[in-house]
């Protein structure tokens, strides 16, 4: 199995074990069909990353070839500031997938996310959809579970389903929009902080709080932390629509809801910049994310890692690893070239590097003072 650059993979995938469709299970599969083919991007409202320039160095001074586009996360080093962020779980398919992107993260030194462990929490047959680390045994990989679920589990729960995974830490998902267009999703949402402030206290893995498309707002980002959390992951607003993959899935009226609301959000330039004054240690620019300069200008805004899904997903479907392979290869190179444009040696000086902002996003962040 060729991964690209020549390097070959002779990894074999465990098998999933066959289990009747469950209603979760059915989700997921709906979810990865939606992402993978269907038209569930934002449909007016972007990134905004267009409305960041980074400004031309003609006098870098570097060699290309010793640009340093590494960075440490979690106790490990990642080669780029790379995740491929958090899609699925839970089914056999789910399982293919996860393997193959997880073996992508081993080879090319990128973390790996999991999608929602609620699955395996609920239904522990299906456990073997999430187990990667025979994928990928050296890799960060992030667990994920629902904040609203957490919140009815005791902190041990949530570690063993942490500890089944092998994860270096926990994102707890915040997806409100989402989940109100769910027919069957979550309609309380509190004591989602509370829980926030345990977990953090009381699990020995770093939490993320990480949205779902929406973004997270200056006003978000200060309550989260004041609770001590110190990593996010924005999941801005202007790459895949969760309440619109909702809304494909809904009927009748939850359909009609989903289509009002369908690029709600903040968008993921405007959240990494509203998070960046507040003093977390990590933040992760999620959502839209599809080129190396949105790297670059993401890590520029205050952003450490940029996460990349559904692109991810659409480059395994229609060539498997060795597409998901080229796109990420693709993504790291346009963010060296950017860094050897801008004059960046390393992370630490991209992260320095001077950015001018136009409208729309100029509105966004003016009242927050960014």
């Amino acid at each position: 199995m060729l991964l690209g650059h020549g390097v070959t993979c002779n990894f074999r995938l465990e098998e999933a074990p066959s289990h009747p469709m469950t209603d979760i299970a059915r989700r997921k599969a709906d979810h990865i069909d939606l992402a993978a083919r269907g038209e569930v991007g934002f449909r007016d409202k972007t990134t905004l990353f267009e409305c960041v320039q980074l400004v031309h160095n003609a006098l870098p001074e570097l060699d290309y070839d010793a640009i340093d586009t590494s960075v440490e996360l979690f106790g490990k080093r990642l080669r780029a500031p790379l995740l491929i962020a958090a899609m699925t779980g839970g089914t056999e398919r789910a399982a293919r997938i996860n393997a193959d992107l997880a073996r992508i993260a081993e080879i090319k030194g990128y973390a790996f996310g999991l999608g929602s462990q609620r699955a395996m929490f609920e239904h522990p047959e299906l456990v073997a959809s999430f187990l990667v680390r025979s994928a990928a045994p050296s890799a960060l990989v992030l667990g994920n579970l629902g904040a609203v679920q957490a919140s009815r589990m005791s902190t041990a729960q949530v570690e063993g389903l942490l500890t089944q995974v092998h994860a270096d830490a926990l994102c707890l998902h915040l997806n409100p929009a989402m989940e109100i267009i769910q027919a069957d999703g979550d309609r309380d949402f509190r004591g989602v902080l509370g829980t926030l402030e345990r977990l953090v206290d009381e699990l020995p893995f770093p939490v993320i709080a990480k949205e779902t498309g929406c973004g997270l707002s200056h006003e978000a980002g200060e309550r989260l932390h004041a609770v001590g959390v110190r990593h996010v992951d924005v999941s801005g607003a202007g790459g895949t629509s969760w309440v619109g993959v909702e809304a494909e899935r809904a009927e009748a009226e939850p359909r009609a809801l989903g289509e009002l609301f369908w690029d709600w959000g903040i968008p993921t330039a405007a959240s990494v910049a509203q998070m960046a004054p507040l003093g977390f240690d990590t933040i992760f620019a999620t959502g839209g994310i599809a080129h190396g300069i949105q790297v670059a200008k993401a890590i520029a805004l205050g952003a450490k890692v940029a996460g990349i899904a559904r692109p991810v997903l659409q480059a395994h479907a229609t060539g498997g690893i060795a597409g998901a392979t080229q796109l990420l290869e693709r993504i790291e190179k346009e963010l060296r070239v950017t860094m050897l444009l801008v004059g960046a040696k390393d992370l630490s000086a991209l992260a320095d590097t001077r950015w001018i902002s136009s409208e729309p996003l100029r509105s966004w962040l003016a009242p927050e003072g960014v």
